[in-house]
């Protein structure tokens, strides 16, 4: 038996192969770098779910455009009570609020929550008023003019629509496997993700980008990296973005994302500093990991760069759980739908460790 089920198969899958050894992800037959910044989050959606809806239309975008309409309406039960919970918490309990079903209509209105309710309630809970969808626009470019209130330059929209991308799927993750086990007992695409977004808020999976933003804002300073590194690892602690599970060479999706937030400082030029001082802590700690264990190999990770590329897109960082739901959504959904197909009932078996009863003399 392997301790948090380590190279056991648990499914056959045709959407994507986290390979760690080779440092590569594809998704349904492409690899990640012909994806990001290639094609659009509807166009990997379709991709994604192909196969799974009878009626999937060529072109999503306009389907995903109307569905953020249909679920603003749901924006109307925010009150109080949601407004001082997390946005992560606020966001999974209007999802909830969506009808149960398996239909291409849910799946669509499933994608489209994330990115309405998550924009409202960064808004509301500044005190900012939640602004419609705008059907007729792009995906990533209607969630940034939902979050500000104003449309967003292209340069913008086109770094989101990376990101969405660029984590819309990853193998047999902890979220996607707590929704295929949902989809497994034929609960409903809206139960699968609930369960999704639920195992996403951990602190060990989706959770993890927002706390980069606090190590670097501690650090402060490149030269206090290295000091400030070698503490954390004195006490113990995790260093967040470097190191994965599965990749035993660099995570991929760190590369897109390097590559997306270098293309949005060139063309904005927003604090191109930050990136330059990331970098800089991101050599130092790389350093520091060879030096203090040796024997294994932990380099960046998708976090890391993830949380550069969302604080420049204003974002705050107690919301980029929210973010990374609006893109693997489409994941959760596709597994969900594959696992459905399947038809079979997920249930793994334990090894009883506890006490024997006794017997009677």
């Amino acid at each position: 038996m392997s301790d948090g089920l380590d190279d056991v198969v648990a499914a056959h899958t045709v959407l994507s192969e986290v390979d760690g050894q080779a440092g590569r992800l594809i998704i349904r037959g492409h690899s990640l770098d012909d994806l990001a910044g290639r094609m659009s989050f509807e166009a990997v959606t379709r991709l994604l779910w192909d196969g799974f809806f009878d009626d999937l239309p060529q072109d999503l975008a306009p389907a995903l455009g109307a569905a953020r309409l249909e679920v603003f309406a749901e924006v109307s039960a925010l009150d109080s009570g949601l407004l001082d919970r997390t946005p992560v918490e606020a966001m999974r309990a209007l999802t909830a609020r969506l009808a149960d079903g398996d239909e291409l209509e849910v799946a669509l209105k499933l994608t489209a929550a994330p990115a309405v309710f998550t924009a409202a309630v960064v808004r509301a809970q500044a005190g900012e008023a939640p602004v419609p969808p705008d059907p007729k626009l792009g995906h990533a470019a209607d969630i940034l003019r939902m979050l500000r209130g104003k449309p967003a330059p292209e340069a913008e929209a086109q770094a989101l629509d990376t990101y969405l991308v660029t984590v819309s799927d990853h193998g047999l993750n902890a979220s996607t496997f707590a929704a295929r086990v949902i989809a497994s007992t034929r609960a409903g695409l809206t139960s699968a993700v609930l369960g999704g977004i639920g195992a996403l808020k951990g602190p060990l999976h989706g959770g993890a980008p927002g706390p980069i933003i606090e190590m670097l804002d501690e650090i402060g300073q490149p030269e206090n990296a290295r000091t400030w590194i070698e503490a954390a690892l004195a006490r113990g602690d995790r260093l967040m973005g470097f190191g994965h599970r599965v990749y035993r060479v660099c995570d991929p999706r760190a590369d897109a994302l390097k590559g997306a937030v270098r293309r949005l400082t060139a063309a904005t030029q927003t604090r191109p500093g930050r990136l330059a001082f990331a970098e800089a802590v991101e050599t130092a700690a790389l350093a520091i990991l060879k030096a203090h264990k040796p024997g294994r190999t932990l380099d960046t990770n998708v976090e890391l760069y993830t949380a550069l590329l969302l604080e420049a897109l204003d974002f705050p960082p107690s919301a980029f759980t929210c973010v990374f739901a609006m893109g693997r959504v489409s994941g959760w959904i596709a597994h969900a739908r594959e696992q459905l197909a399947g038809g079979r009932l997920i249930r793994p078996q334990s090894v009883y460790v506890g006490p024997m009863p006794r017997q009677a003399a």
